[in-house]
Formats: structure tokens, C-alpha cells, sequence
């Protein structure tokens, strides 16, 4: 029989080599073992099988952040079953979507949560629904504490499935991402590489677990390298500042660390034990890059991946880490920016990027059309990101397909316009977006966050974003309208939803 490509036995193989070791550490200094994950992730797997789940079947997840989550989530590797992860903010209408496209075995959400997930169950004859509270509390655990733990690690081939995830839906409906074992392994050894991981490190994961970020990126470094974590069920900069004292590495979004740098307590003194600050998941304003540098002496690597490919470039660890850049390709990933037509653009043109390796996805659920037609026929994933790629090899995202705005007949990328509107005095952070036109098609349109001492009324604000925007841009580039609002709509991974922002501001 060949290797056992599990994920969960490579995590094993890279367990200290006593067991003992801390994997992590809470906020009320409670201490889980490396060998009480496996001890009860064996357990749950136990629990799960005798349930009627096999190899193969999905496991739908729907909770809070906890410990025992984590256990969750290792117990299904182990047992070769499929993680579902989806976010405790789903209404109804979208679980109901999810559970008949996923068609779970076993379904697992808060206690609150049942009467909702009842009532939007299909007839796929679910052979059970558990509980499992941000407490740890839940019948999972129930069951899990009298089952014997004796669970073997499931044999798993490399292309087998490990985890479903599903996109966000925000331009038709969201689609099931097949991510096997090979595909979180072969990633987690790069990074693990890339960004210097070992037993020594203690990582801040201060990150939610239903996302690729905090589930694949920031626990597979870990577990990876038998490395532990100071696990917080969500990101507080005031908790952050006192944990970064014993941590090594922090993983976070943009977000964190723009709060970080607003609490007068953050200095280069509580970072003294640090050695990285990676960011991603939205993209790094270079004002917070730059602040942040200033700030505590330490440059955040920033590096670009994504639910269908895990990552795919970074920063590096030893050498230039440059702002407004995610960096050159990972080792084993191929990138390349294409035109419309499929041909190569020239270095430092914006094109499409497309990305081919093994951390991309076989394709989508239930969906070989949707699959085909964003694969090349030489392999290469569409990305749906418009980016250029330097001479160096350092990638620039600046922006989504759809997020392109074409001003009579000319394509406007909504990041050259950011950068340069961000630089205005006054202005936190903008967002700019296409409105519907009926002589252009479409016009730009700049939605702002303003400093909070800022006291200039709309019209004159205007006036001078359009000013030193014609200093700068060309004229189809020029914002024709200016919208302020008190903060950016974003989703739970600190994205800008400029889809929310097209529908209020997308109609002139």
C-alpha cells in the first residue's frame, strides 16, 4: 500500500517528541497538550464513525471559535471524513443552500442554532445533528468523553477531499471548493519553509477557523512543525499587545494591525520576543505598512493566496518585503499574467492572473462545467484577480475582474486610484468603484473614510480628492463622484464588500 497521505499523519509526524509539549495556551492560561489533541481528536473521530459517517462524507460545521473546534476539525482528518466549515453569520436561506449542495452526514452547530438548522434540513438522510458551544459545552463532546480512543488515521490517497469549502457567492451562486489532502500538505510544508516555521515558534491565532487564513495557514505552520499557539476565540488589541510578549509570530488582516497601531500601548518594547508579522486575506494599505515599520521596528510580510489555491506568493522571510506587493511566487507555484486573449503580457503590464501547482484545487463540487471553464487547458487556475508582476518577480493584486471599471471603452483598476486618493491628507481609506453611466458605461466614484479630525464638508473635500487625482491620473481615471461614509463594508476577513458599495452607490 502506498504512504498514507492523510494530512493528519503528516501533522503527526511533526509532533515534539514529547507529547507533553503545550500546543496551546488561552487567554485564562488554560494549557492543551499535543497529547490531549490527539487523545481527543481520536475520540471525536471515534464518536463520528460509530455515528454512521464514512470516509468520504461531509461534516457540516456552523460554530463558534473553541478549543474543542479545533478537536473537530482534527478528528475528521483523522477518520478520513470531509470538513465543512461555514460562518456563524449564515442566515437560513443560505444554510439551506449549503446543507442541500454539501449533503452532510453528520451536521454539527450551536445549541441556539438548532431550530434554524432543523428547519432548513434536506431529506439526504443526515444521521445526526450535534451540538458544540463556544464553551466547549454540546452534545459532540458528550458523546466524544465516553468514546474509547482507539481511532486509527484514516488511509487517505493524496487527491482524496479534506475539506469543503465554499466561495462567497457574491457574483452568482457560491461554489463548493474541493481541497484535498496534497493540496493543505503540500502548501503547509512551503510555508512552513518560507516563513522559518519550528518547534520554538509560539504563533498569536487570533484568527476565526472557518477560513482558510486561520484554518489551513495558521494551524498547519503549527502543527507542522509541533510549534504552539496563544489561541483567542477573535482579535482584541488590547489582549494582542500583552500576548505578543510570548509569542513569536502573528498572523492577522489588515485590520489587526491598523487597530494595533491606534492603541497607544503598541511600541517596539511589546514586540521585543517577535520575529514575524505576516498579513493577508485583504490587501495591506502601504500607510499601515509603513506606520507599522516606524512603529515597532518590524516589516509585515504580506502574501497572497485564496480559498481555491491556499497561497500562492509571498514576501520573503530574508529579504525585501515591498509595500504594495505580495511578493514572488512560493516554491512549486507557477504565476503568470495573461491578457484577455490567453497571451502573456509584458513585465509590469496588468493582465489576469492565473496560478497553476499543488496547492490549486482539483475543482468545484458538483460542478465540472464551472470547473472547466476556469481552468486553462494547460492547467493554470483564473484566478479572477487583475494584477501585474514586476521585474523582479514581485506580484501586484490590484483588484478583482469584476471590480474593473471600463470608462468609455478604457479599463480603470480600482487599486491605482486607491493609492493615490489614500495619499490625500485626511483621508483614512478609500474605496473606489464603478457607477452606471449612460454616455461612459461606467464613471469612478470614491467612497472615503475620513480621519476623525477632519471638519471639511463634502463639496470641499471633493474638490480636492478631484484635484490631486488630475495631478496624477489620467482623466478617465478621475473620480466624477465622491461619497463619505463612517467605515467600508467589510466581510469577516476584513475585505472590502465593494459589491455592498455598488449597490448604493453604483446608479448615478
Amino acid at each position: 500500500m502506498k504512504k498514507n497521505a492523510n494530512l493528519f499523519a503528516h501533522f503527526q509526524h511533526h509532533f515534539p517528541t514529547d507529547l507533553n509539549a503545550p500546543l496551546l495556551v488561552t487567554a485564562d492560561d488554560r494549557e492543551v497538550s499535543y497529547a490531549q489533541a490527539d487523545e481527543t481528536s481520536s475520540r471525536v473521530a471515534t464518536c463520528l464513525l460509530a455515528m454512521g459517517a464514512s470516509a468520504g462524507d461531509r461534516i457540516t460545521v456552523q460554530v463558534e471559535k473553541s478549543i474543542e473546534n479545533l478537536f473537530l476539525y482534527l478528528g475528521c482528518l483523522r477518520a478520513g471524513l470531509v470538513y465543512h466549515p461555514l460562518n456563524t453569520a449564515y442566515t437560513a436561506s443560505e444554510l439551506e443552500y449549503f446543507l442541500n449542495d454539501a449533503e452532510p452526514t453528520i451536521i454539527v452547530c450551536n445549541s441556539n442554532s438548532v431550530d434554524i438548522i432543523e428547519s432548513v434540513i434536506p431529506d439526504i438522510g443526515l444521521k445526526a445533528l450535534l451540538t458544540l458551544n463556544a464553551d466547549g459545552t454540546g452534545s459532540l463532546m458528550e458523546h466524544a468523553k465516553n468514546a474509547i480512543a482507539d481511532a486509527n488515521v484514516a488511509y487517505r490517497s493524496g487527491d482524496d477531499m479534506a475539506a469543503l469549502l465554499y466561495s462567497s457567492g457574491t457574483t452568482g451562486r457560491p461554489k463548493g471548493i474541493m481541497l484535498s489532502h496534497n493540496n493543505l500538505r503540500k502548501n503547509a510544508e512551503v510555508l512552513v519553509d518560507a516563513w522559518g516555521f519550528s518547534s520554538s515558534d509560539r504563533l498569536l491565532h487570533m484568527l476565526p477557523i472557518y477560513h482558510v487564513h486561520g484554518l489551513f495557514v495558521g494551524l498547519s505552520c503549527v502543527l507542522m512543525s509541533g510549534a504552539s499557539m496563544s489561541w483567542h476565540t477573535s482579535f482584541n488589541d488590547t489582549i494582542a499587545i500583552t500576548a505578543l510578549s510570548e509569542c513569536t509570530v502573528m498572523m492577522g488582516v489588515p485590520t489587526y494591525y491598523t487597530r494595533l497601531l491606534t492603541n497607544s500601548r503598541f511600541s517596539a518594547k511589546c514586540c521585543a520576543n517577535m520575529r514575524l508579522f505576516i498579513s493577508g486575506s485583504a490587501p495591506l494599505l502601504n500607510e499601515t505598512f509603513n506606520e507599522f515599520e516606524a512603529r515597532c521596528g518590524h516589516t509585515i510580510l504580506e502574501r497572497y493566496g485564496m480559498s481555491e489555491t491556499n497561497m500562492n506568493t509571498s514576501n520573503p522571510l530574508n529579504g525585501e518585503r515591498r509595500a504594495g506587493t505580495v511578493g514572488p511566487a512560493l516554491a512549486g507555484v507557477c504565476i503568470r499574467v495573461v491578457d484577455d486573449h490567453g497571451r502573456d503580457t509584458s513585465r509590469g503590464d496588468i493582465g489576469n492572473l492565473q496560478v497553476k501547482g499543488p496547492n490549486v484545487f482539483s475543482g468545484y463540487w458538483r460542478m465540472p462545467e464551472k470547473t472547466a471553464e476556469d481552468f486553462t487547458l494547460d492547467g493554470f487556475f483564473n484566478t479572477g484577480d487583475k494584477a501585474s508582476i514586476d521585474s523582479d518577480g514581485y506580484v501586484s493584486i490590484v483588484g478583482r475582474s469584476k471590480d474593473l471599471i471600463i470608462c468609455g471603452g478604457l479599463n480603470v483598476y480600482p487599486k491605482e486610484v486607491e493609492l493615490v486618493v489614500d495619499d490625500i491628507p485626511g483621508i483614512k481609506e478609500s474605496a473606489i468603484i464603478g457607477a452606471i453611466h449612460h454616455d461612459f458605461g461606467e464613471v469612478v466614484v470614491a467612497i472615503l473614510v475620513l480621519e476623525s479630525d477632519v471638519t471639511n464638508d463634502k463639496s470641499s473635500i471633493e474638490k480636492d480628492v478631484i484635484a490631486h487625482c488630475k495631478a496624477q491620473l489620467a482623466n478617465f481615471k478621475i473620480p466624477k463622484k465622491v461619497e463619505i461614509v463612517d467605515a467600508l463594508p467589510r466581510n469577516a476577513m476584513g475585505k472590502v464588500q465593494k459589491n455592498l458599495l455598488r449597490e448604493r452607490f453604483g446608479k448615478q
